[in-house]
């Protein structure tokens, strides 16, 4: 049955793997939606007390948002790819159009949780009041005490709890916070989805890739990972299987172990560092140019300008 569960869930992760990158981070934001709504009903639970609330709701907004960044930014490749190769070669061929367009597709899948996490605080609004209850000024409250409640009995009207004679203006209270709560909450997906555009028009017109260039690259990156993750876990288990043979006399293997390793004839005992670093390397646009696929790339463009309809 484990092994089923295992399988199942490999099955799933080499699902959501190959398929488009806005389809996995709409799958995370609907995640987020999930946990923060959750969250919301089961956990969130106000103080109610001056100078608490402001400490409680932003940390609810700002916290939990700012760890799912974190994790995004640890999660992504591009990130160790990028330190490995500031290691390694000290950012010399770290162009400014490829810096932007790394830091650009690390940054750009880390912030969907945290922004998602954001907005959908902001626009239910529990947070917000939680945290502005106690700075509030209920003049604008018609027909209200002419002794203002000081920040006290303002702390309480998230949870309800206020003196009798101030009851009455706890739905109007919650209201105006969630009003301003909301209108930040519209005011900060209107700015973020214009960002998105504008960063995508910069990436777009810094790239020296074409059109087809760029589409063509993409599925060539594509292609070369997959193949070097299939073949280094070959290698990886053809040396370890030979390491392992020294040591105890045999190896045990399977039947398809056995064909797998048999058919890996003329494999590198070593691979020499350079090789090495150009393989597992951040792809730069400046290292591209000296690659074959880049003169191929620009023969299928001229090719593709010339046929156009």
């Amino acid at each position: 049955m484990s092994a089923f569960i295992s399988e199942y869930i490999k099955f799933i992760a080499l699902y959501f793997k190959s398929k488009d990158v806005m389809v996995f981070n709409g799958l995370i934001g609907l995640g987020t939606v999930v946990g923060q709504t959750a969250y919301n009903i089961l956990a969130f639970n106000c103080p109610c007390a001056p100078k608490k609330n402001y400490l409680y709701g932003l940390a609810a907004i700002g916290v939990p948002a700012l760890a799912f960044f974190v994790i995004g930014i640890m999660l992504n490749q591009n990130t160790w790819d990028m330190v490995s190769e500031c290691r390694t070669r000290k950012c010399r061929k770290l162009s400014v159009t490829a810096a932007f367009a790394l830091l650009g597709s690390i940054v750009g899948r880390a912030v969907v949780a945290p922004v998602t996490w954001t907005v959908i605080s902001l626009l239910r609004g529990e947070a917000y009041v939680c945290a502005f209850s106690e700075f509030m000024n209920p003049s604008f409250l018609a027909d209200f005490f002419s002794a203002t409640p000081g920040p006290e009995i303002m702390a309480r009207f998230p949870c309800k709890d206020v003196p009798s004679p101030f009851l009455n203006y706890s739905g109007e209270v919650e209201r105006k916070l969630k009003y301003e709560s909301q209108l930040l909450g519209w005011l900060l997906v209107g700015i973020i989805s214009l960002s998105v555009f504008l960063l995508l028009c910069l990436k777009n017109c810094c790239s020296p890739l074409g059109y087809h260039q760029e589409a063509y690259w993409t599925q060539y990156c594509s292609s070369e990972q997959d193949l070097f993750q299939r073949t280094a876990e070959v290698h990886a288990k053809y040396h370890a299987a030979e390491n392992v043979k020294k040591f105890f006399g045999f190896v045990s293997l399977q039947d398809q172990e056995k064909q797998l390793l048999a058919d890996c004839k003329g494999i590198k005992s070593s691979i020499p560092r350079l090789e090495w670093n150009r393989v597992t390397g951040v792809y730069m646009y400046r290292e591209i140019e000296d690659t074959p696929v880049y003169s191929r790339l620009n023969k299928w463009a001229m090719y593709t300008n010339e046929h156009d309809c």
